[in-house]
């Protein structure tokens, strides 16, 4: 099988993963996307670490963008989305996206390898370990814009939807958890839309990527990636009310701290 193919067929079992787990677990597929079409890029397409991230990151951006719309969609059926939560928060995200967007494509490879590794050590660490503790303040608009900010610049910087970020913030103000996963599903939308957008500008033209990209989006992976993840997100809601959860959560959390201290240790 050429390279290709090997890259193609990897993506929809990719795809499929992520979405099973994005479904059961409520995480994101950008912690998963990432290390794994880094790995692939680097051995069926020859790319090198100091090239392979931007385009890892853009790409699983990109993938967010179709399973957000769905994600988002849903909680608005369902009555979770608080219109001014979302409105001063994404207008922080589609700052902190552009930001972290450039950031993404201007720094080193080698240190946006580690910077990602690192976050999704503590990101890891907060699965296993952190409890949600609820301020005293209710949200400002202020407060809502600045956290929004940061979580889209991190998601930006990390190729994710910021779920894992956002959610937590948003009940520590006070907002109920349902509304808290209901907003931060359609933020995530909003940190895809403009984070994609700033990497296909930031890597228009640009010699170093794959064929068949736009910008530093890889768009044979987006198109493997989305094709089984769509799908297999309704059959992991459906087995995640049949298993134990936190378990998974707290596995899926060690194997993510093996590969980032992995990916910090340069073992390709």
């Amino acid at each position: 099988m050429d390279p290709f193919s090997v890259i193609i067929v990897s993506c929809l079992i990719l795809g499929a993963v992520v979405g099973v787990l994005a479904g059961m677990l409520g995480i994101g597929g950008g912690l998963i996307i990432v290390p794994a079409l880094s790995y692939l890029l680097i051995h069926f397409l020859g790319m090198t670490t100091e090239t392979v991230m931007p385009v890892a990151i853009a790409t699983s951006l990109s993938t967010i963008i179709f399973t957000g719309m769905s994600s988002a969609f849903a909680h608005y059926k369902l009555g979770n989305i608080q219109k001014h939560i979302v409105l001063y928060t994404g207008l922080g995200i589609a700052f902190g996206a552009i930001i972290g967007a450039q950031v993404a494509s201007h720094i080193s490879g080698e240190l946006l390898k580690d910077v990602f590794a690192v976050l999704v050590i503590l990101i890891a660490l907060q699965m296993i370990f952190g409890k949600q503790k609820a301020s005293e303040n209710e949200a400002s608009k202020g407060s809502l814009a600045t956290v929004g900010g940061g979580a889209g610049l991190l998601s930006a910087l990390m190729g994710i939807g910021g779920g894992a970020l956002l959610v937590p913030a948003l009940v520590w103000f006070r907002v109920n958890v349902r509304a808290a996963i209901g907003c931060a599903a359609f933020c995530g939308l909003i940190i895809a839309v403009f984070g994609t957008t700033s990497f296909v500008v930031a890597g228009w033209g640009e010699i170093d990527v794959p064929e068949y990209s736009m910008g530093y989006v890889y768009l044979p992976a987006t198109a493997g990636i989305v094709a089984t993840s769509m799908f297999t997100a309704n059959i992991g809601a459906k087995l995640g009310q049949r298993v134990n959860v936190r378990v998974l959560k707290a596995m899926l959390a060690c194997l993510l701290v093996l590969v980032s201290i992995r990916m910090i240790l340069g073992i390709e």
